[in-house]
């Protein structure tokens, strides 16, 4: 008699996906020209990340290659789709490992990953004590069952954007709530012949989920249980009036129907070029946004104000979505100790500094929060310590987020394009998210 899958085998398949598991078997055809990790050369580490336009981590690789390292650093350029970025990994991993020795890893991948023995375990390396100067919720998301398995490379929170000029023009404080929003976009809409009154990130990708996140965290809802994330919660109230508020602000016409196909820039654009009164976006956008005409930007640096996101309620508590990247090692890499030496050196406080000031990437590092200078350079980082203190991860602690995040980011997108209303996207979603958590449940108790 066959006896039934194990947890752990369970989990080797889910990195394919619960929903599509049969990917494995067409994998040589995806992992054509993929190498092994030590093709490199036995001098090179093979660094892994989507673009950076901001051209900071290059010079940051140029700078370490300048100095004394028994190795050199190559950046391998992924994908700069999330979505794509994992697949590729992914598909990497389950035929060997891929080339790259550091991956720079979104937030939400290191429990995926580290469920399939795919990354490194840094808990020997990575000490408490090095951790205690990075922002809690940036170690919580690179943990799996008590192990950390990725360094916080740079942290996000969601940030409204708004034009202070204009708001003040109106005598309007930055709006605590959704409604307060749109009465504010409306008026000033008018007022001034903006076309847009607030843009965000509605695509069908994993910023839109970000976005779906906040609706539904600030309408009093969830997707899952925090305290067992197989339970699922996206059927709820809450959720679903986070659904309606963001359908609203899309059907009332202040925010534009374009939004349902905007990622960050895309939706960045029209606020830096004057064309919108809010953005939704992440800290990134500050340095754009005041950055002048050599950034993009026809704004003045005073006309761009920072605000916490609304909620739907004005008593409902106010949560921002964490992003943010880590570094983790590859597992089947032959280079831990020079990623390792490679990591230590790109997390320290002054590389990370050079980060906030050129790129506008947060630095995880309490202390650096309290740099005057970096504080002078970077104002919105005053709001992003407070926003830090009210952040939280999408539930990708659960090993099956990957299937999960498909799911909600195509409910998400019928639902702000009016294809469904609230109430049938959440009703089905939640079948689908439950389908995948019974799924997994019933597979981890035929045998551990």
């Amino acid at each position: 008699m066959r006896r039934g899958v194990s947890r752990r085998e369970f989990l080797k398949l889910s990195g394919a996906g619960i929903a599509g598991a049969t990917l494995l078997g067409g994998c040589k055809d995806l992992a054509s020209g993929f190498k092994s990790a030590s093709t490199a050369g036995p001098n090179t580490l093979v660094l892994t990340k989507g673009p950076d336009t901001s051209g900071t981590l290059q010079k940051a690789i140029d700078t370490f290659n300048k100095e004394d390292h028994p190795f050199t650093v190559k950046w391998e350029v992924a994908s700069a789709d999330t979505g794509l970025y994992f697949d590729k990994m992914r598909t990497q991993f389950q035929v060997g490992g891929g080339e790259a020795d550091v991956i720079g890893a979104d937030v939400i991948w290191p429990a995926q990953f580290a469920a399939n023995e795919w990354i490194e375990d840094l808990s020997d390396r990575f000490t408490e004590e090095m951790q205690s100067d990075f922002l809690a919720s940036t170690i919580e998301t690179s943990m799996y069952q008590g192990k950390i398995y990725g360094v916080p490379w740079y942290s996000d929170a969601g940030l409204l954007y708004y034009r202070k000029d204009l708001l003040d023009k109106a005598n309007f404080q930055p709006p605590k709530t959704w409604e307060e929003m749109l009465m504010q976009a409306r008026k000033i809409q008018a007022d001034e012949g903006l076309k847009y009154g607030f843009t965000f990130q509605g695509a069908e990708y994993e910023g839109g989920v970000c976005n779906q996140c906040e609706y539904i965290w600030n309408a009093g809802g969830d997707v899952l249980a925090e305290d067992d994330p197989s339970k699922v919660l996206i059927g709820e109230e809450g959720a679903v009036l986070g659904y309606k508020t963001a359908q609203d602000n899309v059907l009332s016409g202040v925010a534009t129907v374009a939004s349902a196909t905007y990622k960050e820039l895309e939706s960045l654009t029209p606020f830096i070029q004057g064309d919108a009164v809010f953005n939704r976006n992440w800290p990134f956008g500050y340095s754009i946004a005041t950055g002048g005409k050599a950034a993009g930007s026809s704004l003045k640096p005073e006309w761009v104000g920072v605000a916490h996101l609304p909620t739907t309620n004005p008593d409902d508590e106010g949560f921002a979505c964490l992003g943010g990247w880590d570094f983790c090692i590859n597992a089947f890499s032959d280079k831990k100790d020079e990623a390792w030496e490679f990591i230590q050196w790109m997390i320290r406080p002054e590389i990370q500094k050079t980060f906030a000031i050129d790129a506008g990437f947060l630095p995880p590092r309490k202390s650096l929060f309290e740099d005057k200078k970096l504080l002078k350079e970077q104002p919105v980082m005053e709001l992003a310590k407070s926003s830090f203190a009210s952040t939280r991860p999408r539930p990708s602690v659960n090993p099956f987020y990957s299937d999960m995040s498909l799911d909600m980011a195509q409910s998400f997108n019928d639902t702000i394009k009016g294809d469904v209303t609230p109430e049938e996207a959440t009703a089905e979603l939640d079948k689908k998210l439950s389908r995948i958590a019974s799924a997994a449940e019933n597979v981890f108790n035929v045998g551990e």
